[in-house]
């Protein structure tokens, strides 16, 4: 199975919509950007998750929604209103490095701290209507804080843990730590999904060769650099640079939709034309061409006139 990776700002149900939509099929799943309990004030949680109501998830990747958060009361109101409009498994993020987040245990922040995990997940495992999976690092500081934290998620019922085999220090920087990751994957008594570093058909085949018995993979910056990755994945889909462009236009019909000011819609396409154009067989000059563009309307005709060339 492959599964969109949470990304602030980037994989929001805009996003997975149009994906879905330009290739049906390429993902199974999604997981949402995080809900953030944001200092308790469920309110404000509540508020965010216009990106995972079911009614506008239609036609669109399924997904699981992911929250963010050490309050364990708040937590369990989220997830239980959360599984009320219709999910069954919901997401909690102790993975995200940013350092904001981090220093107030949250995301990453929280593993160098096992007795508080094991605290929160005592609260709020017989409290839950949904299920529960978890995504994270290997720690905050070290990569071996991930060795504690190991026999309290074997004493719950969770559905999956996903490992992104960095520290929050690192952010996304450096290597990921493929030794460490082997060591911790048979200790962990559930299903374990790998995340880290998926950006070719060569990255995905060289750690599922190392890893046989992963069968769930977690993509995120990958499928951005290369919007076909996962059909290269499940099968050798060729460069389409058709395929690609096409959906980078319906991307940018979609941002043109957002109930924002157009500055942001173009700091938006821009952001998502950097990453993407990566991977596209065209020239610098045709790349900077879209890049500055000043309206939307000017970006459209320049990606047109890409696709006119081929």
């Amino acid at each position: 199975m492959l599964i969109l990776a949470p990304m602030q700002g980037l994989t929001e149900l805009m996003f997975r919509k149009v994906y879905h939509q330009c290739f049906p099929g390429a993902l199974d799943t999604s997981v949402s950007p995080f809900l953030s309990l944001t200092h308790g004030n469920l309110a404000d949680a509540w508020k965010k998750i216009d990106d995972v109501v079911p009614e506008a998830n239609r036609d669109s990747l399924p997904v699981i929604p992911q929250i963010l958060g050490k309050e364990p009361v708040e937590f369990v109101d989220l997830a239980n209103r959360l599984y009320d409009i219709g999910y069954g498994e919901i997401n909690w993020n102790i993975g995200c490095p940013m350092r904001r987040v981090t220093a107030k245990h949250r995301g990453s922040g929280i593993l160098p701290y096992p007795d508080e995990v094991r605290s929160i997940l005592d609260y709020i495992i017989p409290r839950l209507r949904p299920s529960l999976s978890v995504k994270m690092r290997l720690g905050l500081n070290s990569p071996d804080e991930i060795f504690s934290l190991v026999p309290i998620l074997n004493d719950y019922p969770l559905l999956s843990v996903t490992i992104h085999p960095r520290t929050g220090r690192q952010q996304y920087s450096g290597q990921v730590d493929l030794n460490t990751f082997e060591r911790v994957q048979p200790l962990l008594r559930h299903k374990v999904i790998y995340n880290g570093d998926i950006c070719t058909l060569s990255d995905y085949r060289r750690i599922h060769q190392r890893f046989p018995k992963i069968e769930d993979f977690m993509i995120g910056r990958g499928i951005l650099f290369d919007p076909l990755l996962p059909l290269r994945i499940k099968h050798n889909h060729p460069d389409d640079l058709h395929a690609t462009l096409h959906f980078v236009l319906a991307l940018n019909d979609a941002i043109s939709q957002l109930p924002i000011r157009e500055e942001s819609r173009m700091r938006k396409t821009k952001e998502y034309w950097c990453l993407i154009r990566r991977s596209l067989p065209i020239t610098e000059q045709q790349s900077m061409a879209v890049l500055l563009a000043q309206t939307p309307a000017e970006t459209q005709q320049r990606l047109h006139a890409i696709l006119d060339s081929i």
